[in-house]
């Protein structure tokens, strides 16, 4: 069997008798559109990411005490990014009231920071998906998967002192 190319074209000579393939470049030119469309929609895909990532990074919610004495600000990643008092919350509230104070305050601000959050991811999510829980790390996990798993450790042999350190031991009296 031998094999010419003639103009682009495969050409078999199979005992005297001439068979022409399809047109190569055709073939290759449909493959590296269809490779050419996936790099597109993946380039749009990071940049949709990027942004996303910005704006996330740019969110910043705050939240202050009904009487005006405490005022959080959180970001979109639910970090605390600033905590000012009034003059007079030192006078108006005792230290415990005024730490109960600032947890509620800072929780109402890091609500709003993740109702923000949230409403910035969804738009990118699957229309199934939870975008609190994919923002928390969960995504849709199970509580069984996001359990830390504990390594197992063979059961101890009573008899044997290997691993047994002597210094360690509740029971030496000293």
């Amino acid at each position: 069997m031998t094999r010419n190319r003639i103009a682009g074209r495969r050409v078999q000579r199979l005992t005297g008798h001439v068979r022409r393939a399809e047109p190569e470049v055709a073939v290759a030119s449909d493959h590296r559109a269809q490779v050419e469309e996936l790099l597109a929609d993946y380039r749009r895909s990071r940049e949709q990411l990027a942004t996303m990532q910005q704006t996330l990074a740019a969110i910043s919610e705050s939240a202050s005490s009904s009487d005006g004495t405490v005022m959080a600000t959180v970001g979109g990643r639910g970090t605390l990014t600033d905590l000012t008092f009034s003059d007079d919350a030192y006078l108006r509230h005792r230290p415990s009231d005024l730490a109960k104070l600032v947890v509620r305050t800072v929780c109402a601000a890091a609500a709003k920071a993740s109702e923000t959050a949230n409403r910035t991811v969804s738009p990118l999510l699957p229309v199934q998906t939870d975008p609190a829980a994919l923002l928390d790390g969960r995504a849709d996990l199970t509580e069984a998967e996001l359990t830390p798993k504990r390594p197992s450790r063979p059961p101890v042999d009573d008899d044997s002192f290997e691993d047994v350190s002597w210094l360690d031991n509740p029971r030496r009296k000293m």
